[in-house]
């Protein structure tokens, strides 16, 4: 029988390509509903981190007001229960679904998003254009792309655009949901809304800021160097290998 530790050590990586929201959104709260019920039965349960190219839909946060799509399209729009406002997911973007014992790993929600936002940063800072840089900002949660340097006092100052969206929810101290990170989608998709509530945000391709674009073009989204220099970044943050800055 495995034990606790084994377990803890455990992280189930789960690919899913072309994915209907709706059905993946229930296979993951049923896993979810799933791993409280056997904690509270005293069976451990390990991580999973599901990686996920969705067929172009938008969605909307808990809180999400339908005044952020500007336009209604033959795209499905549906309501969920992440936080957040409203945003896109589609071809060429890659979604990162944490689902995660929060209380097992001693992460506050906070840690949960600011583990997620450094792991962006952590690895497109390794591969942008020269003069660029990633990071997070405490305003408004995701990863954006600055010119030159980032000013915390004036977060817009040498701002580029946004190239990573978050939104969570947690259940009994497990989460799920996640980030979505664009690397190579039809940006054209987030014209028709104010990208997660903000009006006029420009959002950003990896492909438009890599050095190393022309490798984004030949191989499936999850064979991307990135993805896996991604799925690393997470695991040794589980393990306590990378801390929060």
């Amino acid at each position: 029988m495995q034990n606790v530790n084994d377990i803890s050590d455990t992280l189930i990586i789960k690919h899913l390509s072309h994915a209907d929201y709706e059905q993946a959104h229930a296979q993951m709260l049923a896993r979810t509903l799933d791993r409280i019920a056997e904690k509270k039965a005293g069976l451990p349960t390990p991580d999973e981190l599901w990686l996920v190219e969705h067929n172009d839909v938008y969605t909307l946060g808990q809180a999400g007001k339908r005044e952020h799509i500007l336009n209604v399209t033959n795209t499905p729009i549906i309501q969920t229960d992440r936080g957040g406002q409203v945003t896109w997911h589609g071809t060429g973007q890659l979604v990162m679904y944490w689902l995660f014992d929060l209380n097992r790993l001693g992460w506050s929600v906070r840690d949960l998003v600011s583990h997620a936002e450094q792991c962006v940063e952590d690895v497109l800072n390794a591969q942008l254009k020269d003069g660029l840089m990633a990071h997070a900002r405490q305003d408004a949660p995701g990863v954006y792309i600055y010119k030159g340097e980032f000013d915390v006092n004036h977060p817009e100052k040498y701002l580029m655009g946004k190239i990573a969206s978050l939104g969570f929810k947690i259940k009994h101290g497990f989460s799920y949901h996640g980030l979505a990170l664009n690397v190579r989608c039809n940006l054209t998709a987030f014209d028709a809304i104010n990208p997660c509530g903000y009006q006029g945000m420009r959002m950003l391709n990896v492909q438009d800021v890599s050095k190393n674009a022309d490798d984004l073009n030949y191989v499936s989204l999850f064979d991307l160097p990135l993805v896996t220099a991604m799925v690393e970044n997470i695991e040794k943050r589980r393990m306590g290998e990378i801390e929060l800055r």
